[in-house]
């Protein structure tokens, strides 16, 4: 999985969250609303604590926000 980047359903969870801007989220959880943005586009993967930090804000597991990508299958 190496060079994978990390999927996640963060703007989902935002929508259902009351419509939560990114930048509501990122002052809750202590980041930038720069960082939320790339954390949603899965250009950068957090760290522990702020993946925890989001799943909490949410209600929710961190499974839940985050997954790691399909990988193809092999016929």
């Amino acid at each position: 999985m190496a060079g994978q980047q990390i999927e996640n359903c963060i703007r989902e969870l935002r929508r259902r969250h009351g419509d939560m801007t990114q930048q509501q989220l990122g002052d809750t959880i202590g980041v930038t609303r720069q960082t939320v943005i790339a954390i949603e586009n899965s250009k950068y993967s957090p760290s522990l604590a702020t993946a925890f930090a989001i799943a909490a804000v949410f209600g929710v597991r961190v499974d839940e926000v985050f997954r790691a990508p399909q990988r193809p299958r092999r016929g």
